[in-house]
């Protein structure tokens, strides 16, 4: 079957590191289930794990992709949830908990086996492109802003770094929710594009906010700490997902406890995050910003256009 694999690490181009030629097929496991890709999304997480980080050379050539939606062999249209390991379904007690493509064999295929139970149904409102680019970056955001920092309507919450697939979720999301949502990018037209998200107001990197925020969703790192650190509020949240910045120096800590912040880390979400995703976004109207859809066989260019970080919501691949 086609797929896009890790063929080597290159922690400086990752690009190169990238295959994309057939590889085998899944064959049958009790308890797990081989779905038919019809659409699969591209993540920061592919790009780290062309990197070196999480993936261990001992496991390549590994199938990349955290994300797919497809069919399952009764016909039924489904969601793939990307965690393994996490309640102990179709794997050993002792197996730690893992995303596709770090240990078994990832989306970015032309069919991918999973847990049966990590299987969720897809509403029939969503398009496969659609569904398919919720798993990882909408699920760590829903997570994020309702999970880890338990916002509520009316809540204030500043996004950094608005363009990827999971800022823009979180914004779309915190908008239809009834939060009051700021957002930063150094990309004027990227700030525009989070106004008509629904963001209520937006600012360069680093810039002082109107009032101070209930949570901040921080997925950036070194560029973006020291002003989340700053701008949430005494007893607030920074929810963090990830570093793509590199660590913060410093971590501001003195301002962290003096101000009693809680600094709690996500890791996309539980299959009942994803089932609660699904009826949200169904019910709500609400739907993913898809930067553009490439078939599989160009995935070099779509883990390319994220690479270059141009691009302004989720990059699609289709078998």
């Amino acid at each position: 079957m086609l797929a896009a694999y890790a063929a080597r690490l290159d922690h400086d181009d990752p690009i190169s590191a990238l295959e994309v030629g057939e590889r085998p097929a899944p064959g049958p496991r009790e308890h797990w289930t081989t779905v038919d890709v019809r659409a699969a999304a591209v993540n920061h997480h592919d790009l780290w794990a062309l990197r070196g980080v999480g993936l261990s050379p001992k496991a390549l050539p590994m199938i990349l992709g955290t994300d797919a939606a497809g069919v399952a062999p009764d016909g039924s249209d489904v969601v793939v949830h990307g965690v393994i390991g996490a309640d102990g379904h179709g794997v050993g007690p002792d197996e730690p908990t893992t995303l596709l493509s770090e240990r078994h064999p990832g989306t970015l295929a032309e069919q991918v086996a999973v847990p049966t139970a990590n299987l969720v149904p897809k509403p029939a409102e969503l398009s496969f492109e659609e569904a398919a680019c919720l798993p990882t970056a909408w699920l760590t955001a829903y997570r994020m802003l309702f999970v880890a920092a338990d916002l509520s309507p009316g809540d204030r919450v500043l996004v950094q770094g608005a363009g990827g697939g999971l800022t823009s979720a979180a914004i779309t999301l915190g908008a239809a929710a009834g939060l009051e949502v700021y957002a930063t990018s150094r990309s004027e037209a990227k700030r525009a594009r989070a106004l008509e998200l629904g963001a209520a107001a937006v600012f360069e990197p680093g810039a002082r906010l109107p009032a101070r925020v209930d949570a901040v969703v921080e997925s950036v790192g070194r560029a973006t700490w020291k002003h989340s650190v700053s701008s949430v509020r005494a007893g607030g949240t920074i929810a963090l997902c990830g570093l793509t910045s590199g660590d913060p120096e410093p971590a501001e800590l003195t301002r962290v406890f003096y101000q009693q912040v809680r600094i709690q880390g996500v890791t996309m979400g539980e299959r009942a995050d994803l089932a609660a995703l699904l009826r949200f976004v169904a019910r709500t109207g609400v739907r993913p910003v898809i930067d553009r859809v490439l078939p599989l066989a160009e995935a070099r260019a779509g883990l390319a256009r994220v690479w270059s970080g141009e691009h302004f919501g989720k990059v699609v691949l289709t078998p």
